[in-house]
């Protein structure tokens, strides 16, 4: 990834969006992309397109009514960015390793963050930031729910994993960043919505300056002191009179992290 100075804050960022990182980030390990099953050779003879369809009616079960939503968990399919030995789990409702110690997150969970990110929207968002990239999943499914998708993930094996995971779709409105997730990414600011896919102790104040006004961040926040630390789903509105905070329920997501690694 070649680095350079930023140009000017009000101008907007291109494709590919780019960060200024210091040069011991620049050299990291990194996580070997897994080999993907195609569609006809998905797990023991199963076909993607029907367990894809019955996860998504589970899901509509659970609770999940936004259309987009459900289609766009319908369209993206979850187990291309599983590693090859977890692909028959890949439709299950639960979090999977990606490698670094981190998980995708559960579909249920996954879906209810969008619809929550979505909701007063009858069509496509704005421009929206996804904090952690991970393997890539969500920032695909929000592709097709935004017209702009900045992700950024502070995890140099990961970014590379997502990025050669999104390869094969071609999405011309997903950008992928390296860097410091606490610190957003002004650069690309004002945004529609903001999702988190870690959690900390508080929102990060950079995350609510680089939200519009009547933008919505969704994202875990720990809700104790207690070992492990407790977490709750936690949606911040951001209104012409101020901010507006509602703590949903319970989540367990890994925690959020500064720097780059």
């Amino acid at each position: 990834m070649t680095l350079h100075k930023p140009a000017d804050a009000r101008v907007r960022p291109g494709f590919p969006a780019r960060l200024d990182l210091p040069r011991s980030a620049v050299a990291r390990p990194t996580v070997k992309a897994p080999l993907h099953a195609d569609r006809a050779g998905f797990g023991l003879g199963m076909d993607s397109s029907a367990v894809r369809h019955n996860m998504v009616a589970k899901l509509a079960q659970q609770g999940i009514t936004d259309p987009m939503v459900l289609q766009a968990m319908r369209d993206i399919e979850r187990h291309r960015f599983v590693d090859t030995a977890l692909v028959n789990q890949a439709y299950e409702d639960t979090s999977l390793p990606i490698g670094l110690g981190q998980t995708i997150s559960k579909p249920g969970v996954v879906s209810r963050m969008l619809e929550l990110l979505h909701q007063g929207h009858s069509g496509r968002m704005g421009r929206v930031l996804e904090i952690g990239t991970g393997c890539g999943y969500q920032a695909a499914l929000m592709s097709l729910m935004c017209s702009e998708v900045y992700s950024i993930e502070r995890l140099r094996g990961l970014h590379d994993k997502a990025r050669d995971n999104l390869r094969h779709l071609r999405l011309a409105n997903v950008h992928l960043l390296f860097g410091d997730g606490m610190l957003g990414y002004a650069r690309g600011a004002p945004y529609a919505g903001i999702i988190a896919a870690a959690g900390g102790e508080t929102v990060p104040q950079a995350w609510v300056d680089q939200l519009a006004v009547g933008g919505r961040l969704v994202a875990p926040v720990s809700t104790g002191a207690s070992s492990p630390a407790r977490q709750a789903l936690v949606v911040i509105d951001k209104t012409a009179q101020g901010i507006q905070k509602t703590v949903m329920e319970a989540v367990h997501f890994v925690p959020l992290k500064s720097g780059v690694a």
